[in-house]
């Protein structure tokens, strides 16, 4: 009991709370919120965003960023519809994709983790290499002659209703659960972000650890391109554009330190719920997209100042003794 009342107390019970408030004013608001087929649009729509969210937890935990995501999603995907067209079979050509993705990410890995340059600075300047690739590969043409087995894996349901990019993400989320909380690996993810000089005290080789999962978000962000690909049917060169934003919004939303070293991706779920969420609603009460933009960016604001606030001291009531100097 006691277990449970600290962990409604935590920054991930109040998000709880927060979804379910949100779950109830929506459905009041519009009937149609809790319909089995809007649930799955609700997921469907966004659910690249969510997938990349869960390596992005791992990258900020280790107290770096990586402003490419977007961008690496938007390459793999055209890099897709190039290779298709030019007749590269689509198994052989999602293989290549995943290969861009992995080389991309080593080189932001190398940039960071080997000649220690700042992720922000080093995935700020892909971002725009990433793009510029991408938009180079299609310059202004769509293309769009997929081949029919790939476009039913995005816009069709997989086992029943549900599609194929859900149970993605479901065995994903629960693979990298696993590694993060349960795993040598995790543990040493939340040293390294908590200070990178006592992990190397300890032995650890933080320069081969970002290395490798700077290259596990270049691999799970050209999967995700592939997959906003299928779903969408069609690729252009603005593919993914400023998906980062909402992407790292969910990721500081579910209580990981922009300075490293805390965060769950139990967190980033409960806030991807929460930003899917207040999208979808708005949506469906024909709340224009600029709105929507802007209610992301307070959220933004507020995912960086509400969890430095105590607020198992508001919970419980009680008043902290001030100290005096």
């Amino acid at each position: 009991m006691k277990i449970a009342l600290n962990r409604l107390r935590s920054w991930e019970g109040f998000l709880l709370c927060a979804l379910l408030f949100i779950i109830l004013m929506n459905a009041s608001l519009s009937p149609q919120f809790l319909s089995f087929t809007n649930v799955i649009n609700l997921f469907q729509l966004s659910i690249e965003k969510i997938i990349v969210a869960l390596i992005m937890t791992f990258i900020i935990i280790n107290a770096e960023i990586d402003l490419s995501v977007g961008s690496m999603m938007g390459l793999s995907a055209c890099a897709f519809g190039v290779l298709v067209q030019q007749g590269v079979p689509g198994g052989w050509a999602i293989l290549i994709c995943l290969c861009i993705g992995m080389l991309g990410g080593a080189l932001n890995g190398w940039f960071i983790a080997k000649v220690g340059l700042p992720s922000l600075v080093v995935t700020l300047a892909t971002l725009i290499g990433f793009r510029g690739l991408a938009r180079v590969l299609v310059e202004d043409r769509g293309i769009n002659d997929f081949p029919d087995w790939f476009d039913a894996l995005g816009q069709q349901g997989f086992i029943g209703a549900v599609p194929f990019a859900l149970i993605a993400f479901l065995i994903l989320f629960i693979i990298l659960y696993v590694v993060l909380q349960r795993s040598g690996f995790g543990r040493k993810t939340y040293v390294i972000g908590t200070n990178r000089d006592v992990a190397d005290f300890a032995g650890i080789d933080t320069a081969r650890h970002k290395m490798i999962i700077f290259i596990a978000s270049g691999v799970i962000a050209a999967f995700a391109g592939l997959l906003y690909a299928a779903r969408v049917g069609a690729v252009r060169g603005d593919v993914a554009l400023g998906f980062e934003l909402d992407i790292i919004t969910i990721v500081l939303l579910g209580g990981v330190s922009i300075f490293g070293g805390t965060g769950t991706l139990v967190g980033t779920l409960l806030a991807a719920l929460i930003v899917l969420s207040l999208r979808n609603g708005m949506s469906l009460l024909n709340i224009t997209g600029h709105i929507q933009t802007g209610v992301i960016g307070l959220l933004l604001l507020a995912s960086v100042i509400a969890p430095r606030l105590d607020l198992s001291r508001f919970v419980s009531g009680k008043r902290q003794p001030r100290t005096t100097t």
